[in-house]
C-alpha cells in the first residue's frame, strides 16, 4: 500500500513539473498564416497593376517603370530590414511591415495619378520588405536543427498559397467589383496578420546580434555572409529560379497567343505550375533533411533547365500543361532545399541578414529577369527568349555542383 502511495505521488509530482515548464516555441502553424495573409497582397497586385496605371492615364514606359519601382525599393529594403531584425528580433519589424503592406494598399485605392501610383509602389516595396526575412528567421530559429527542411517546406507552401489563391481572387473581384475591392481586400488582410504577429513569441536575447554595432561592420557583415560558402549556392539558386520565372512570365503568354490560345488558357497554366510547386514542398523539405540540400537543388535545376528548353518545341495545350507542371516541381524541389541551407549556415545572430539578402536576391532576380528576357525575346524571337532563359539556370546548376564537390 504504501509503495503504491509513493508511485502516486511520484507521477503527480513529475506530472506538476512538466506543467510546471514553459511552453514549447512552436511558432510554425501561426507564422505560415503571418506568412500567406503578408505575402497575398503583391500577389492581388500582379494580375492588375499595369492595367491600373494604364487606366489612370500613365503610357506604355511609366507603366513598366510603375511596375518595377516595387522591386527596385524592395530589394534593397529587404537587407535592411534583415539587419534590423538581427538587432531587435523578428516580432516588432513584422508587425510594423504588415500594418504598412495594409496602409499601402488602401493608399492605392485613392491614387488618382500615375505620379500617386508610383510613389504608393515605393511605399509599398520599402515597407512590406521586412515580411520574408521575418517570417523565413522566425521560422528557422523555431525548427530544429535536423527539421528545417520541413519548416522551411511549410514556409514555402505559404507562400505558394498566397500566389495560387492571390492571382486568382485578384481576377475575381476586378470582373466583378472593380480595382478599388482588390486594394480594400489586400489592404484588410494584412491586418489579420497584424493581430496574428502580436501573439507570436519575440526572439530570444541570445539569438540577437550584439548591440553597438556600427553601419560599417554591418555592411562588412553583408559581404561576409556574401562569401559564406554554404550561402553562395542558395543565393546564386534563387536569383537564378526567380530571373527565369520574370523570363516565363513575360514570353509565356506571348508564345501562347501566337499558338492561338486565350488569358484563360496562360491561366491554367500558371495554376498548375503553382499547385504542382505547393504539392512538393512537404515532401521535398522532409527529404532534404535525410538525404542533403545540395543534390535535390542540383536535381530541381536540372528539371527546371528541361522544361525550360522543351517548352518552346510544344505546340498543343495538353502538352505545355504538361511541361509547365515539370516546371512547378522543378521549383517546388528547389525552394525548400535551398530556404533549408540558409538556416543551416547561418547563426541566430545573423539570420535576419542572411534571409533579407535571400529575398533580395529572389525580387531582383524578377526585377532583372523580365525585362531582360522581354528584351531578348523581342530581338531573337519568344521561342528563343523562353529556351535561353535557362542559361541562368545552368550557371546557378554549375555553381551547385561546384560546392557540392569542394564542401
Amino acid at each position: 500500500m504504501n509503495k503504491q502511495v509513493v508511485l502516486l505521488y511520484s507521477g503527480w509530482v513529475g506530472r506538476m513539473n512538466e506543467l510546471a515548464r514553459p511552453p514549447a516555441r512552436n511558432v510554425l502553424p501561426v507564422i505560415s498564416a503571418v506568412t500567406f495573409l503578408g505575402f497575398i497582397d503583391t500577389n492581388l497586385l500582379i494580375p492588375v497593376i499595369a492595367l491600373y496605371a494604364s487606366e489612370l492615364g500613365a503610357g506604355v514606359g511609366i507603366v513598366g517603370l510603375i511596375v518595377g519601382l516595387y522591386s527596385i525599393t524592395n530589394t534593397p529594403a529587404n537587407i535592411l530590414w534583415g539587419r534590423l531584425i538581427d538587432r531587435v528580433g523578428y516580432k516588432m519589424p513584422l508587425i510594423a511591415s504588415l500594418f504598412g503592406d495594409a496602409l499601402s494598399m488602401f493608399f492605392y485605392s485613392i491614387c488618382r495619378l500615375p505620379l500617386h501610383l508610383a510613389l504608393v509602389r515605393v511605399l509599398h516595396g520599402i515597407t512590406g520588405a521586412a515580411i520574408g526575412p521575418a517570417t523565413m528567421s522566425a521560422i528557422a530559429g523555431d525548427s530544429d536543427a535536423t527539421r528545417k527542411g520541413r519548416g522551411m517546406a511549410f514556409y514555402g507552401m505559404s507562400i505558394g498559397a498566397a500566389t495560387l489563391v492571390g492571382f486568382g481572387l485578384s481576377a475575381l473581384l476586378v470582373s466583378r467589383l472593380g480595382y478599388k475591392a482588390v486594394f480594400l481586400c489586400g489592404a484588410a488582410l494584412p491586418l489579420i496578420g497584424v493581430v496574428l504577429g502580436v501573439l507570436l513569441p519575440g526572439s530570444r536575447r541570445r539569438d540577437l546580434a550584439e548591440p553597438g554595432t556600427s553601419a560599417g561592420e554591418g555592411w562588412r557583415k553583408v559581404t561576409d555572409l556574401l562569401r559564406k560558402r554554404g550561402l553562395i549556392g542558395p543565393y546564386c539558386a534563387i536569383f537564378a529560379q526567380y530571373f527565369t520565372f520574370g523570363g516565363v512570365v513575360t514570353l509565356l503568354p506571348l508564345y501562347m497567343s501566337n499558338l492561338g490560345m486565350e488569358a484563360f488558357h496562360v491561366g491554367i497554366m500558371m495554376a498548375t505550375f503553382a499547385v504542382m510547386f505547393i504539392i512538393l514542398q512537404l515532401p521535398v523539405g522532409a527529404l532534404s533533411d535525410r538525404i542533403g540540400r545540395s543534390g535535390l537543388t542540383a536535381a530541381g535545376l536540372t528539371l527546371g533547365i528541361v522544361a525550360l528548353v522543351l517548352m518552346p518545341s510544344v505546340e498543343t495545350f495538353p502538352w505545355l500543361v504538361v511541361i509547365m507542371a515539370v516546371y512547378g516541381v522543378a521549383y517546388g524541389t528547389i525552394f525548400p532545399s535551398i530556404s533549408a541551407m540558409v538556416a543551416d549556415h547561418t547563426s541566430p545572430g545573423e539570420r535576419g541578414t542572411a534571409t533579407g539578402m535571400f529575398h533580395a536576391f529572389l525580387t531582383a532576380g524578377v526585377a532583372i529577369g523580365a525585362p531582360v528576357m522581354g528584351w531578348v525575346g523581342g530581338v531573337l524571337g519568344v521561342d528563343m527568349g523562353l529556351m535561353l532563359s535557362a542559361a541562368v539556370m545552368i550557371l546557378a546548376l554549375a555553381v551547385t555542383l561546384f560546392i557540392r564537390k569542394n564542401i
